[in-house]
C-alpha cells in the first residue's frame, strides 16, 4: 500500500510539472508568452510581405505578340514587344529599368535601314500611355470630337492612321512612371530633373539601338508637351554621344519655362492668339471671320505689335492707349474691355477659362479649349477642374491597362504609375546646363530650344517639325513659334524647321480628322527627311581635294 501510494504521488507530481513549467516566468509563460507569439507572427507576416515586394526587373524582360494593321488599303504585319531596358552607369552598374512597347514591321533584319521613332509624353512625371493609345501606334482608342468618352466598354482597335508604314515605333516610359523604376540603391530623385531625365532617355535609346541592331536606321524623336523640352536636350545629348538624328517631331511644345516667371509679360503675349482661336470656336466674336486661321493671323500681328508695346510700358501706359488696346483685345478674344482693363490688359489663363462662357455657366478646358465644363457656381475666377482632362482620362487609363495585359501579354505585380508625382521622392530639378557659353549656359528655368538649335547647327540634315493645336491652352502655339524662332539658325538652315497647325487641342490626335491630316503631313515629312539623308553626299575634305594626306590622329 505504501508503494502504491508513493507511485500515485509521483504520477500526480509528474502530471502537474508541465503546468508549473508553463507558469514559470523564466519559460516565457503568461503575458510574456502571448507577446512572443504575437511578435513571431508579426515577423512572419513582415517577411512574407518583403518576399512578395514587387520590384522592377534587373534582367531585361521581353514579351512578343503579332498583329496586323491596314493603312491606305494595304496590310502591314508587325511584331509588338512589351519589355524593359536596363540602364547602366559608366561602370556597368544597373541603375534603372525603363518600360517600353515597340512595334516593328515584320520581315526586317538587324541592320535594317528602316526608320525607327522614339515616342514619349511629358509632364514631367507622365508615362507614355497617352501617345501609345491615342496617336500613331497600330492599335488605338477611338475618340470623338470633342465629347466625354462614355464608360466601358471602350472602342479599341486597329489604327488606319498608324505611322507603321513609314517607321517602326518605340514608346518609352520615364523613370518613376508606368512600370519604369530605379534599381538597387538608386533613388527616384536621381532621375527627376531636366538633365537627369534626358540622360536616362539617352541611355535607353542607345541601349535599344544597340540591342536590336538599329544603328544604321534613320532615327527620329517624337515628344509631346514636356516631352518636347526633353527632345531639345536629348537631341543634343544623343548627338554628343555619337548618334546623329534624322528628325525631331515636337507635338504641343513647351521648350521654355523661363518666360512663365511672375513679372514677365511674354506669357500674356504668347497666349493671346490661342485666346482668339478659342473665342472664334465658341462663337464669341462680334465680327467672326470665316475660318480660325484668319483670326489667328490677326491676333499674331496684334500680339507682336500694339499689345507687346503696351505691356512693355507697364504702369506708365497712358489711359488712351490702354482703352485702345483693351478695345482691340476685346474684338479678338471675346471678353469685355472693362474686364480686360480690370486685369491690367493681362489675362491669366484660368480667368479666361472661367470668363469666356460665364453667361452660359460653362468653363472651357485647359488641354483642349473646345471642351466645356460646369462648376458648382458661375462665380469665381478659375475653373474647378479641367473639363478636357476629365472627358478622356478614364478611357485612356482603362484601355491601356487592358491592352498591355490582355493583348500584349505583359504581366507584372508592379502598379502602373500614372504619375511620378504621386510617389515619394518627387522634387524636380529644373536647372539645366545648355551647350552654349555666356548668359544662356546655366539655366535656372530651362529653355532647351537652345540645345536643339545647337544640334541643328552641328547636323545640317536634322529636320524639326512642330505640330500645334489651335485650341491648346496648356502649350500655346505662339509661344512655340517664338521659342523656335530664336534658335538663331542660319538662313540656309531655317528650311529644316517647319510648322503645322490643326483644329484641335493639346492632344491633337483626339480629333480624328486632325489625326488623319497630321498623319498625312508626317508621311510627307518622313519621306523627305529620309530621302535627303540617303541622297546626301558628304563634302570632300580639303585635304583629299588637294591630294595631300594628314597623318595626324583626330581628337
Amino acid at each position: 500500500m505504501r508503494f502504491a501510494h508513493s507511485l500515485a504521488m509521483l504520477l500526480l507530481a509528474a502530471t502537474a510539472m508541465p503546468a508549473v513549467a508553463q507558469d514559470s516566468p523564466s519559460s516565457g509563460g503568461g503575458k510574456g508568452s502571448d507577446k512572443s507569439v504575437t511578435q513571431t507572427n508579426a515577423d512572419k507576416v513582415k517577411a512574407e510581405a518583403e518576399a512578395a515586394y514587387a520590384n522592377a526587373p534587373v534582367v531585361e524582360q521581353e514579351v512578343k505578340s503579332r498583329g496586323s494593321v491596314a493603312i491606305d488599303g494595304r496590310a502591314y504585319p508587325y511584331t509588338a514587344t512589351a519589355g524593359t531596358l536596363t540602364l547602366r552607369d559608366i561602370e556597368g552598374k544597373p541603375t534603372a529599368s525603363m518600360f517600353y512597347t515597340a512595334y516593328t514591321l515584320d520581315g526586317m533584319r538587324p541592320g535594317t535601314k528602316r526608320p525607327v521613332t522614339f515616342f514619349y509624353n511629358g509632364g514631367p512625371g507622365s508615362p507614355t500611355f497617352w501617345l501609345r493609345m491615342g496617336s500613331f501606334g497600330p492599335v488605338r482608342l477611338k475618340t470623338a470630337n470633342p465629347e466625354f468618352i462614355k464608360p466601358a466598354p471602350y472602342d479599341v482597335g486597329p489604327n488606319p492612321d498608324s505611322l507603321l508604314d513609314r517607321t517602326d515605333m518605340v514608346f518609352l516610359d520615364a523613370i518613376g512612371t508606368g512600370y519604369s523604376r530605379p534599381l538597387g540603391d538608386m533613388k527616384p530623385g536621381q532621375f527627376y530633373g531636366v538633365d537627369e531625365d534626358a540622360d536616362a532617355f539617352a541611355k535607353a535609346i542607345l541601349r535599344y539601338v544597340s540591342k536590336y541592331g538599329r544603328w544604321n536606321s534613320p532615327k527620329f524623336l517624337f515628344g509631346e508637351s514636356y516631352g518636347t523640352l526633353r527632345s531639345g536636350a536629348l537631341a543634343y545629348q544623343l548627338q554628343d554621344r555619337g548618334m546623329a538624328l534624322n528628325g525631331v517631331v515636337l507635338l504641343s511644345s513647351i521648350m521654355n519655362y523661363g518666360y512663365r516667371q511672375p513679372g514677365l509679360d511674354e506669357v500674356y503675349i504668347n497666349y493671346l492668339p490661342s485666346f482668339a482661336a478659342t473665342a472664334w470656336y465658341h462663337n464669341r466674336l462680334a465680327n467672326r471671320p470665316a475660318d480660325v486661321a484668319t483670326v489667328v493671323a490677326q491676333a499674331r500681328a496684334f500680339a507682336a505689335g500694339p499689345y507687346a508695346t503696351a505691356l512693355a510700358k507697364g504702369q506708365s501706359i497712358s489711359e488712351a492707349e490702354e482703352d485702345a488696346v483693351a478695345s482691340q483685345m476685346s474684338q479678338l478674344i471675346g471678353l469685355s474691355p472693362e474686364f480686360i482693363k480690370r486685369a491690367n490688359l493681362r489675362i491669366d489663363l484660368p480667368r479666361f477659362q472661367k470668363e469666356l462662357l460665364r453667361d452660359r455657366r460653362q468653363t472651357i478646358g485647359r488641354f483642349d479649349a473646345r471642351y466645356t465644363g460646369v462648376d458648382t457656381d458661375a462665380a469665381g475666377d478659375s475653373p474647378e477642374t479641367d473639363a478636357s482632362s476629365d472627358a478622356i482620362s478614364g478611357a485612356f487609363i482603362a484601355s491601356f491597362n487592358d491592352y498591355v495585359t490582355t493583348t500584349l501579354g505583359y504581366k507584372t505585380d508592379l502598379p502602373y504609375r500614372l504619375s511620378a508625382r504621386d510617389a515619394a521622392g518627387w522634387d524636380w530639378n529644373w536647372k539645366h546646363r545648355a551647350p552654349v557659353r555666356g548668359f544662356g549656359g546655366q539655366q535656372n528655368n530651362p529653355n532647351t530650344a537652345v540645345d536643339l538649335g545647337a544640334a541643328m547647327r552641328a547636323n545640317p540634315y536634322l529636320k524639326v517639325l512642330s505640330l500645334n493645336g489651335y485650341y491648346d491652352m496648356a502649350t500655346p502655339f505662339f509661344g512655340t513659334e517664338n521659342d523656335l524662332g530664336h534658335m538663331m539658325l542660319e538662313r540656309n538652315q531655317q528650311p529644316n524647321l517647319s510648322f503645322r497647325y490643326y483644329p484641335a487641342g493639346h492632344m491633337v490626335y483626339l480629333n480624328p480628322d486632325a489625326l488623319h491630316q497630321m498623319r498625312t503631313d508626317l508621311d510627307r515629312w518622313y519621306d523627305e527627311a529620309v530621302s535627303e539623308a540617303r541622297s546626301a553626299t558628304p563634302p570632300t575634305p580639303p585635304s583629299l581635294g588637294s591630294g595631300r594626306q594628314d597623318s595626324r590622329t583626330p581628337n
